[in-house]
């Protein structure tokens, strides 16, 4: 699979896929309102019934999954607090919107956790609070529990882990002991009210409590895990005074438990995550009669460990099905530590070093790496796409694949070439997707691409 065409039908079966996420049509079938009760993967709860209703929406697709639910309840004793980035929309009545920040938190992010905390105080046992978490929540609404560190310190705070090379799941267990509102917190200011948390994942499975850190979940992690992971990661040092001392005394405060009474009228469904979207994609590589394989074994590596792998997957697959169309899919996230002071993302960073590895090795092969999101790291697209054509494109441009990854700068190296995969902001993200594509003769090449 070569050239402008292959690159092309590339795109167009990511950008598909991202339509078929889109949140009104998750929500539109993944909740419902029968009899007066509110149904989701599992969960349910009467709306009929409570006094006051508190909806808290939270994360990138937080006002398209608040908008989807709002017709569902009454609107009467309903109120919403919706944090998201970018600009605030404007509010409808009972709404107020927030536009917190992301990745760090700003100074949104620490009021709308100051107000959604004050709100759920005031609930009582015959109330409902109703949590829509998405990615992103962990920054978006966010304020310090310890009142001696400071809005900026933890925003550098953030600003460590996001560049460290640290898996999500670990920066959220390190992000739950230093909130305010996540780790359960939020969940111990609304009990005794019942609580439904529906949720969009952009965590590994089984890692439920990872999402928006988990406000309205209990946190399996402990202080010791943070001491730990601080130290393996080699943060300490680099963290404001303010942060640092607590992990130099150990002194950092346990979040709620398992089993713990605030979350006793507690249920939680998830509605939308990582498999959901392979499973998308995988439908239409499969309907074209491509020979698929999934491989999840790099999740969280670095993104040279995770090229190396898949191609070697790719290479077998294409020897065990010659003259055939063979593809190879991942999701989730790869680590790629930020070591310079360019622009780019662990998806365009993977995508260059597999570009790299393609001219190396003299494949025949297409890659494509995205955010669901449509934000990769710093800089304005969701990922790139590469063939065995990038590396001799970009010599005959006099760019030097190895000086931009240096750099961190693989945003700029695809963006002369014209190769960066940009679709804006989407609203929704349930982490990466990443297919690499090989032998799809010439001729069905043109026919798929519509030429």
């Amino acid at each position: 699979m070569t050239g402008a065409g292959a690159r092309s039908v590339l795109l167009r079966l990511f950008r598909e896929t991202l339509e078929e996420l889109s949140l009104g049509r998750v929500m539109a079938s993944a909740v419902a309102l029968r009899g007066g009760r509110l149904m989701a993967g599992g969960a349910e709860v009467n709306v009929t019934e409570p006094e006051r209703i508190f909806v808290a929406a939270i994360g990138k697709a937080a006002r398209p999954m608040c908008d989807s639910i709002a017709p569902m309840l009454p609107a009467d004793r309903t109120s919403f607090a919706v944090v998201a980035p970018g600009p605030a929309q404007p509010a409808s009545q009972g709404m107020q919107a927030f536009a917190g920040g992301h990745p760090y938190p700003n100074t949104e992010s620490e009021a709308a956790a100051r107000h959604v905390l004050a709100t759920a105080r005031e609930l009582g046992s015959r109330d409902l609070l109703v949590c829509l978490l998405s990615g992103g929540g962990s920054a978006i609404c966010e304020a310090p529990l310890d009142p001696e560190v400071s809005l900026e310190d933890l925003r550098e705070f953030f600003r460590v882990l996001v560049t460290c090379g640290g898996n999500i799941v670990e920066m959220n267990v390190l992000r739950k002991h230093f909130s305010l509102i996540k780790g359960g917190r939020l969940a111990e200011a609304a009990a005794p009210a019942r609580q439904l948390t529906l949720y969009v994942s952009d965590v590994p499975a089984g890692e439920p409590s990872s999402v928006a850190s988990g406000p309205t979940m209990p946190d399996e992690s402990s202080s010791e895990d943070a001491y730990e992971i601080a130290a393996r990661l080699g943060i300490v040092s680099r963290l404001p005074p303010s942060i640092r001392r607590r992990f130099e005394r150990r002194d950092l405060p346990e979040t709620p438990k398992p089993g713990g009474e605030a979350f006793r009228r507690g249920q939680w469904a998830c509605l939308l995550d990582n498999s959901d979207a392979l499973e998308s994609l995988e439908s239409k590589l499969t309907a074209l009669g491509w020979i698929l394989e999934r491989d999840l074994s790099v999740d969280d590596q670095p993104v040279d460990e995770a090229a190396d792998t898949l191609l070697d997957r790719l290479e077998g697959l294409a020897a065990a099905h010659p003259g055939r169309t063979v593809a190879v899919t991942t999701g989730g996230e790869l680590s790629s530590p930020v070591t310079g002071d360019g622009m780019g993302g662990r998806n365009q960073a993977f995508v260059l070093w597999a570009a790299r590895k393609v001219a190396e090795r003299g494949m025949d092969a297409t890659v494509l790496s995205a955010g669901t999101d449509g934000i990769d790291g710093n800089s304005p697209a969701a990922g790139a796409i590469a063939d065995e054509t990038t590396v001799a494109r970009a010599g005959a441009m006099g760019m030097d694949p190895a000086d931009f990854e240096r750099r961190s700068d693989s945003y700029r190296f695809f963006h002369r070439l014209g190769d960066l995969i940009v679709t804006g902001p989407t609203g929704n993200n349930v982490r990466d997707l990443r297919m690499i594509v090989a032998g799809l003769p010439q001729g069905r090449r043109r026919q798929e691409n519509g030429a």
